[in-house]
């Protein structure tokens, strides 16, 4: 059954069947999903569903809705205190209920809206972090400071997404692992170690490649009558 808690005013059928839907969805995805399957889990008729939601689809989009509004509030709230960019607090955006988290998941894999929605979130706040921080290294609008929140944000989020596997490899269970210092400190370990790297000769060599690489890139998309 779901595990997400209810307030008294939220102790309803609509309730019930969406956090229902929201296990379903996560569990078997959009097309192993059935409304029979989702009203046995609520504990509800399949035309009680219907009367609420009218389709699977519409039960689709009240669940999207929710994850979109819920990581919508936690992004606002660790941007208030400037922790977005925070590998340690990024966790807090997972925190409110892991039945969200495994619906965030599939989500991604079945290529929702929702999910694209709330990277896109969580990517446009580390920009901003990233610009407001290094302005120099990161200016603002620059394709730098937009393709270094996309990949912090994968790194990040991608750690939460698949905290069933970090916290196996811990020996810990997923609750655990999602707040845990050691997911932080393998975090600041790595960017230590990557820090030295880019620092050392043979990193040098390879930002140097990379560049030229990108350079080369931008050539060959330029259009001849631009290059003129």
């Amino acid at each position: 059954m779901p595990t997400h808690q209810y307030s008294e005013s939220d102790l309803s059928a609509r309730a019930r069947i969406r956090d229902a839907a929201l296990e379903q969805f996560a569990l078997h995805g959009t097309s192993g999903a059935t409304m029979r399957g989702i009203a046995q889990a609520a504990g509800v008729s399949v035309g009680l569903v219907q009367h609420h939601f009218g389709t699977k689809d519409g039960l689709r989009l009240a669940c999207d809705e929710l994850v979109v509004e819920v990581f919508r509030r936690r992004v606002l709230h660790l941007a208030k205190k400037d922790q977005l960019a925070d590998a340690d607090a990024l966790g807090e955006l997972f925190d409110e209920s892991p039945l969200l988290l495994r619906y965030l998941a599939r989500a991604s894999l079945d290529g929702s809206a929702a999910a694209d929605e709330v990277f896109d979130q969580l990517a446009d706040g580390t920009q901003d972090f990233l610009t407001e921080t290094w302005p120099d290294r990161f200016p603002e609008g620059s394709g730098d400071a937009r393709d270094t929140a996309t990949v912090m944000t994968a790194m990040h989020s991608g750690i939460a997404l698949l905290i069933g596997q970090v916290a196996r490899r811990f020996g810990q269970e997923p609750e655990e692992a999602i707040g845990s210092a050691r997911v932080a400190m393998g975090i600041m370990n790595l960017y230590a170690a990557m820090g030295e790297f880019a620092q050392s000769t043979t990193g040098k060599d390879v930002r140097a490649a990379v560049e030229d690489r990108g350079s080369g890139a931008d050539r060959r998309r330029t259009r001849p009558e631009e290059a003129r």
